[in-house]
């Protein structure tokens, strides 16, 4: 029997660790002389109270989308995939490959090949550590760790020495092609009538994240291959002794998380940037393993981890703008949220396991 509820399980402790993490987020703001009610209200203003404040928060939250399953998957088969932050920068090389080197007369067409173009490379990437996880017995988290300097090196030197214009000083590619740029939140609700702002990067890769949420559940939850995934992250013994391959299923898990990763490029690379830019992940790789944990590993919670993380980034940034609170502390309350709702967890956990067996025996009796 469960020590708990599985709906405890999946709202109770997270939502209770965020309430920890906002708790101590307000006292420290209060310690540099702040109104943390004001901060709060500053910061739903910010995200929520507009459309360009829901723009941003969308765009944000559909990059964690992306590295927020792709860590998930690896989970599910019990690897610790850290590698999404590289995975994601030589997903973006596969997007500027696809977008600069083929004369694209539309997005539609376009978007397709960029998907598969950056899922292909994420997937190429992750699937090394993979291999040598089965093969070697390398340590997965330790190998994709490395993989994201490697990936920074690879990067960097293609940006500086290929892919950068004749003349330019800035390690970017050149600006994609008009038919390969992605239509905003603004272009596609526009003709039903909606107003959403111009200046909003959201785009139509919100709309891909969410396909692959989907995926990912089907995938996870209905499939073979997703059994045998979860059998493997469950017991690798059991899972062998029914038969499944460990070795070909950590490969397989790892080119699935590796592709989700690298896809986020169709979201930072084509459709904000629309060149791919050195610094194009701004963290969203780690930023995914925090969205994975609060979210279960299961695409709904991710969905809503995402979003909350949107919002801690879009508020945090007016926060930063329109007051007198440091950039630094925003980053410290990021990073309360990832304290109490990953490292943290079963200081919220064991008492709630606790208070509902008391009940249960309680009940019994």
């Amino acid at each position: 029997m469960d020590k708990m509820p599985a709906w405890a399980d999946a709202i109770l402790v997270p939502l209770i660790s965020i309430l920890l993490a906002a708790i101590l987020s307000a006292l420290v703001i209060l310690a540099i002389g702040e109104d943390p009610i004001e901060a709060v209200k500053l910061m739903v203003t910010g995200a929520l109270g507009s459309s360009y404040g829901w723009g941003f928060t969308l765009y944000y939250a559909t990059n964690f989308l992306f590295t927020g399953l792709a860590f998930a998957v690896a989970s599910h088969a019990g690897l610790f995939n850290i590698g999404s932050e590289g995975q994601a920068m030589i997903g973006g090389l596969g997007v500027a490959i696809i977008c600069l080197f083929i004369p694209w007369t539309h997005w539609a067409l376009a978007l397709p090949a960029a998907i598969l173009g950056a899922a292909a490379l994420g997937a190429l990437w992750a699937q090394i550590p993979g291999w040598l996880q089965a093969k070697r017995g390398s340590h997965i988290v330790i190998t994709t760790i490395m993989f994201n300097f490697i990936a920074a090196a690879v990067l960097n030197y293609v940006l500086v020495n290929i892919l950068r214009p004749e003349g330019s000083m800035d390690p970017a590619t050149a600006k994609f092609p008009e038919g390969a740029h992605l239509p905003t939140l603004h272009e596609i609700l526009a003709p039903i009538g909606i107003n959403f702002s111009k200046a909003a990067p959201a785009n139509v890769s919100l709309f891909v994240a969410l396909l692959a949420c989907v995926g990912v559940w089907v995938l996870i939850w209905r499939t073979k291959l997703g059994y045998e995934i979860r059998a493997l992250g469950h017991s690798e013994s059991a899972s062998r002794y029914a038969g499944i391959p460990p070795t070909k299923i950590v490969v397989i898990a790892m080119l699935i998380s590796g592709g989700l990763a690298g896809c986020m490029a169709i979201n930072n690379v084509m459709g904000e940037a629309e060149r791919l830019v050195l610094t194009a992940t701004e963290g969203a790789g780690f930023i995914g393993i925090a969205v994975a944990l609060m979210g279960r590993n299961h695409p709904v919670g991710i969905f809503f981890a995402a979003i909350l993380f949107g919002f801690l980034y879009q508020g945090g940034a007016e926060l930063a703008l329109w007051t007198s609170i440091p950039r630094e502390l925003i980053l410290v309350i990021q990073a309360l949220v990832i304290l109490f709702t990953g490292a943290l967890d079963n200081m919220v956990r064991m008492p709630l396991e606790r208070v509902f067996l008391a009940l249960r025996r309680r009940d019994a009796s």
